[in-house]
């Protein structure tokens, strides 16, 4: 048995996640010199983002900042960047598109950032982009996998952060046709560019064996439905491309309906902890009592960062350090871990950007190739090419929630090219030496 009492009473969370709709529309304005040292005094630098703290994104995803926080407290005590200490400024905007407009507008004209880093969310993100660059305000590691974000033409001031979900969906697509060949394949995925690029990856290895594709929008909890259709067109593998919440959404419908698909969980909801905790939550809100480590046991997962359960990696234990120094209340997750190795990465493109730095200054440090860390895939920045992560591992859940890794790192690119194993050499936390007194 997987789960009990999962009856009638699961259909109430459907009124326990809250979510606002609408688009907003970024508007224009002068164009920012694209040397300007706004958000920087001698002492400072002031820097913003846009974070689900409430509405459908907000469970798992609201810790980012907290990581990425801890990280700047961090930097900060060991005397800064350059001698200039990180200001960062979190604007909740519920996952939004509306209030991302509006709480980004409150960050370049009132409190006058300097970039905007790790803004979170494809459907909010892609709201912003045109208004940012505009304005001329660096906009650096963005919080989602869009092909969008990788333009530099047309963005030059934008830059990704983790793996593409064409590539991703490159890497589920092979692994699923390798392991799984003449199973039948089943896709549920996010109504947006997360659904569209991560299908445009996948359809490269497995379209001929998918029988059925479902989506969901974030604003409708009930993805019962969704799940019954994947049952019912003999879906024995589902390609999951979901948030943290429609991940576990799904897996508590899937038990609901005694449907025992093989999932398949982009990086962007497969964390065991944050899933753990989310199907807890999820079942007794709705009536329902489960058990975690049944519901997980199984499904396979990608990844591009260690994940925190490997102590003896350098990396994860130097964030371990800051994490029991700063937000040791918190569980460390990789959720955590994201928005930590996130706001490092800023780190060495402002000390990158020199003791005078600009605008112009860190856009350029972000593009030289040079920005290493905790990644077991490389970055793709360069002048050409504005992507983050280049690629992903792939993983299986345990019956305890720890991972196994199954298939070691690879690259590829986020067309039709190939996808090759990955063995590079990262840099340790001693070579990068971030904090610079």
């Amino acid at each position: 048995m997987r789960s009990t009492k999962l009856g009638a009473g699961f259909a109430a969370l459907a009124l326990a996640l809250t979510a606002c709709g609408g688009a907003g529309e970024s508007d224009g304005g002068g164009q920012q010199a694209a040397d300007s040292a706004v958000g920087v005094t001698k002492d400072t630098v002031v820097i913003g983002t846009h974070q689900p703290l409430t509405g459908p994104a907000a469970p798992g995803y609201s810790k980012i900042s907290v990581g990425a926080r801890a990280v700047y407290q961090a930097i900060n005590d060991g005397g800064g960047i350059n001698g200039r200490k990180i200001d960062y400024k979190v604007e909740d905007d519920g996952y939004n598109p509306t209030k991302t407009v509006e709480v980004v507008k409150k960050l370049v004209l009132q409190d006058k950032v300097f970039a905007i880093v790790g803004g979170l969310g494809t459907p909010t993100h892609s709201k912003v982009v045109d208004y940012l660059n505009t304005e001329g305000v660096p906009d650096l590691l963005v919080s989602s996998g869009a092909l969008a974000w990788d333009n530099p033409q047309k963005a030059p001031m934008t830059f990704g952060y983790q793996v593409d979900y064409t590539r991703e969906g490159k890497i589920q697509g092979k692994y699923v046709k390798d392991t799984f060949a003449g199973k039948k394949v089943g896709y549920f995925t996010q109504n947006d560019d997360v659904g569209r690029d991560t299908q445009a990856g996948l359809d490269q290895f497995v379209k001929d064996q998918v029988v059925v594709k479902q989506g969901y929008d974030s604003a409708n909890t009930d993805v019962t439905p969704q799940l019954s259709a994947l049952k019912a067109g003999g879906a024995e593998v589902v390609v999951c491309a979901c948030i943290p919440a429609f991940t576990a959404l799904a897996i508590l419908a899937a038990a609901k309906i005694g449907y025992h698909p093989q999932f398949v969980v982009s990086s962007i909801g497969a964390d065991p902890a944050t899933l753990s905790g989310l199907l807890q939550d999820f079942a007794k809100r709705g009536g329902a009592s489960v058990s975690s480590g049944q519901l997980l046991a199984g499904l396979i997962g990608t990844g591009y960062l260690p994940d925190v359960a490997q102590t003896a990696d350098p990396w994860v234990a130097y964030f371990k350090g800051v994490h029991d120094k700063y937000i040791a209340k918190e569980p460390f997750t990789n959720t955590v871990l994201f928005g930590m190795v996130q706001a490092y990465t800023f780190g060495q493109a402002l000390k990158a950007a020199g003791p005078d730095p600009t605008r112009q200054k860190v856009v350029d440090a972000m593009s030289s190739g040079a920005l290493k860390g905790p990644g077991l895939t490389p970055f793709g920045f360069s002048k050409e090419s504005h992507a983050g992560y280049t690629g992903a591992y792939v993983f299986k859940i345990n019956p305890d929630t720890s991972t196994t890794v199954i298939q070691p790192p690879a690259v590829t690119d986020r067309g039709t090219g190939a996808i090759t194993p990955y063995s590079g050499e990262r840099a340790t936390p001693e070579q990068v030496n971030l904090v610079s007194k």
